[in-house]
């Protein structure tokens, strides 16, 4: 049977070896038969297949009877699939192109689901080590089960060979990769370095939405890839050509770029030149992108002193966050938080700190605090008002070189501290390191005056009630 479907010329003769001849088909027929539908449909003109949109050949083939009943076959009987047959079911229904809402991909995304825990490397690398075509990356990538789950195993064995394959890799593909590494923060430096090297190649073909996917993984990670002697200067030439094509993808490479600390100088005359302004501020994404240049213009003032160029108008500059990050909002309750709130509270008392107060240019603290020289932490009502960071919701319209100073000023008399809960998610994945946006905050708060005090979940999750905690924060402080 096997021989058989493999043979077939049509998607009828696929069809009919399998709805045909139920008795002969096992389990392991049926990933081999959508397969070979999704080859047969690659060679017909027309959109392409994995469109997934009912008008191209896959839609085609979901209106025939003879697909209803291979579908129905594998619905029925997927329970009893063993798990090579369910994974290879799946990836080989997203290649074909099937709605993610169809029963078929429905039940066996459920099935994959309910044995996830069971799952092991040779469930999921088997299938495709041996054909990690373009199109089987591009199906396991785009399996939103697959997105959402931490394969590790799994990319450290792409990470083997994916550098011999990437040349044939669609930029699409690559960005798939790219995105699912940078959600699940895999500091992993032979898949980054793949990635770099195949921008680095690839660049001048590239459009700047591709180019931000791409190089956001880098800043995620806060890792240099191996290249980036010479990826960097070729991003800052891609970028003085395609600015204006895309700002907002132009604004997000850069960003990616400040948080690795490198500072495209030719690039920031434009995108701080009037012209660009004039055209962002009339867009649909002006708000975001208002955020981003008020966050990469302070970045300019703190670390790259030496630019001469334009800076942002001070008409434009807002808090690039106003409140806590949504990442940190929705794990709140995994957060410890929680735990160093009521044990500061029982500790100094509450009107001796604020929580969640948000700094220029837009950094949500956690817990800022003011400590005198003698390590006592000081009432709020006795910190000088002018020496207290602006309300969150003022525009920040006067220079941070002045809040510094303002800061240092007073350093004989008190320090302003930033007390930093470091969650798991704050950190790459498995490492110590920080991820690339939290790494940037830091720096600035320092550079801005604070004391910054490190609060690692690694340290926090050794810490049991209150009494320790309020011993531990003591210790820190």
């Amino acid at each position: 049977m096997k021989r058989l479907i493999e043979r077939s010329r049509s998607v009828g003769e696929v069809l009919r070896w399998v709805t045909q001849n139920p008795g002969k088909v096992s389990a392991s027929h049926y990933p081999i038969a959508l397969h070979k539908l999704g080859q047969l449909l690659q060679q017909q003109p027309g959109p392409p297949v994995g469109a997934g949109d009912g008008r191209g050949p896959a839609g085609q083939v979901l209106e025939q009877p003879e697909f209803h009943v291979l579908c129905q076959a594998i619905v029925s009987g997927c329970a009893k699939f063993d798990n090579f047959s369910i994974v290879n079911c799946l990836y080989a229904a997203a290649a074909l192109g099937l709605p993610g809402e169809s029963p078929l991909v429905r039940v066996l995304e459920d099935e994959s689901r309910s044995r996830l825990g069971r799952f092991n490397q040779k469930d999921v690398s088997m299938v495709f080590s041996s054909e990690a075509n373009n199109k089987a990356l591009e199906a396991i990538f785009s399996s939103q089960l697959f997105y959402e789950n931490r394969q590790e195993r799994f990319i450290r064995s792409m990470a083997e060979w994916l550098p011999r394959k990437a040349e044939n890799l669609t930029p699409y593909t690559m960005a798939l990769i790219a995105k699912y590494v940078a959600r699940h923060r895999l500091r992993e430096p032979r898949l980054l370095d793949t990635i770099a090297n195949f921008l680095l190649k690839r660049g001048e073909q590239l459009d700047s939405k591709v180019i931000q996917k791409l190089v956001f993984p880098f800043s995620r990670m806060n890792y240099r890839p191996s290249n980036h002697g010479e990826l960097f200067p070729k991003l800052e030439a891609i970028l003085e050509q395609k600015a204006g094509s895309s700002p907002l993808a132009t604004v997000n490479i850069l960003m990616s770029m400040f948080q690795l600390s490198h500072f495209p100088q030719t690039v920031l005359h434009q995108v701080f030149s009037p012209g660009f302004i004039t055209n962002v501020m009339s867009s649909p994404y002006a708000l975001i992108v208002r955020r981003y240049l008020s966050l990469l213009d302070a970045a300019v003032e703190l670390e790259f002193r030496e630019y001469s160029g334009p800076r942002l108008d001070p008409r434009y500059r807002v808090l690039m966050f106003e409140h806590a990050l949504t990442a940190d909002e929705a794990n709140r309750k995994y957060s410890y938080k929680g735990l160093v709130a009521e044990a500061l509270r029982q500790l100094v008392g509450e009107e001796c700190y604020r929580q969640d107060e948000v700094l220029p240019p837009g950094y949500c603290t956690d817990f800022l605090l003011w400590i005198n020289r003698s390590g006592t932490v000081l009432p709020l009502s006795r910190v000088p008002a002018a020496s207290r960071a602006p309300p969150a919701a003022s525009p920040v319209a006067v220079s941070l070189r002045s809040s510094v100073l303002a800061l240092t000023s007073d350093l004989q008399d008190f320090a302003p501290v930033v007390l930093s809960v470091n969650d798991k998610w704050h950190y790459c994945q498995n490492s110590d390191i920080l991820v690339g946006s939290r790494a940037m905050r830091d720096r600035h708060l320092r550079l801005l005056g604070y004391c910054l005090v490190q609060l690692p979940y690694t340290e926090l999750e050794k810490v049991s009630g209150i009494e320790e905690a309020k011993h531990y924060l003591r210790q820190k402080l």
